[in-house]
C-alpha cells in the first residue's frame, strides 16, 4: 500500500510514517519501490507501525521503542528482558501522576483565591492573584 493508504488505516500522519523510516524505525527496501519510485509498504510495515503505535500510547520513547522491537526481532523480548522495562515505565508513570496531583492542587488552590465562599468570582473583572504572583515569582 501507499503512505497515503498507510497514514489512514494506522492514524499516523506521513510526516510520521517518513520521520520513523528516515530513523529506522521501520525500513523499505528498493525492491519495494514501485516504477515510478513510490514505496508500496508492506503488511509487515503495516503491523510495525501499529506496533510502534501501541508502545507510544504506554508513554515509551522512540529510543526505547526501537530497543523493544530489535530485542523482539532476534527473540530477546523474554519476561525477564521486558519487565525490567515495564517496571522502569511504571515509576515513571507515577512518578508522573504524582507531579500532576501536585499541579491540580495548586490550579485548584489558586482558584480558590478568585472566589468567594459561595463558589462565585470575587470581582470578575481583577487580576487573577494566582497568575499574578506566578508570572512575578518567575
Amino acid at each position: 500500500m501507499l503512505i497515503g493508504e498507510l497514514s489512514k488505516v494506522c492514524e499516523i500522519s506521513r510526516d510520521t510514517i517518513r520521520f520513523y523510516e528516515k530513523n529506522g524505525l521501520i525500513a523499505v527496501g528498493k525492491k519495494e519501490r514501485r516504477f515510478n519510485n513510490y514505496k508500496e509498504y508492506s503488511r509487515e510495515t503495516l503491523q510495525r507501525l501499529l506496533s510502534i503505535k501501541q508502545l507510544k500510547s504506554f508513554g515509551f520513547t522512540l529510543n526505547e521503542i526501537a530497543d523493544l522491537l530489535d530485542m523482539l526481532a532476534v527473540n530477546e523480548a523474554t519476561c525477564k528482558n521486558v519487565t525490567h522495562k515495564i517496571d522502569e515505565k511504571v515509576l515513571l508513570i507515577n512518578q508522573k501522576i504524582k507531579e500532576l496531583k501536585t499541579v491540580r492542587k495548586q490550579l485548584l488552590d489558586g482558584k480558590k483565591n478568585c472566589q468567594n465562599e459561595a463558589g462565585t468570582l470575587k470581582s470578575p473583572d481583577e487580576i487573577c492573584p494566582f497568575f499574578a504572583e506566578t508570572i512575578s515569582n518567575h
